[in-house]
């Protein structure tokens, strides 16, 4: 006897690593971007200033941060709408499944394709 084979561990462990970066990175982001950097507080405004933040996303550390960042919250966020439509009882199907995982595939190629077009 055969056992079918299961993608779930692939979303699993998407979803889980998206979850960890977002706990642990997103709140700094959010503090960094929106509150310290653009008022002044305990660094000049100059930071986040375009050719520094251009500079950072030519970079390959920077390009892989920021496609790491982008594609892991968009992983976490199609497994958590997916699952949640089962939580307010819409049983999804292949469809559904399809459309909230293939929009965090797109989204990453798109991402990707934009950090990959910044070089030039």
């Amino acid at each position: 006897m055969t056992t079918k084979r299961s993608n779930a561990p692939i979303f699993w462990v998407l979803f889980g690593a998206g979850g960890a970066l977002a706990a642990l990175v997103g709140p700094i982001l959010v503090l960094v971007t929106g509150i310290i950097a653009p008022v002044g507080i305990w660094m000049p405004q100059s930071v986040l200033a375009y050719e520094r933040v251009l500079g950072f996303a030519q970079h390959w550390a920077g390009k892989a941060f920021l496609l790491a960042v982008v594609s892991l919250f968009l992983w976490h966020a199609a497994h958590r709408i997916f699952h949640s439509l089962h939580d307010v009882e819409i049983h999804a199907g292949a469809g559904t499944k399809l459309l909230c995982y293939g929009s965090a595939l797109f989204g990453t190629a798109i991402a990707a394709a934009a950090l990959i077009d910044i070089g030039f």
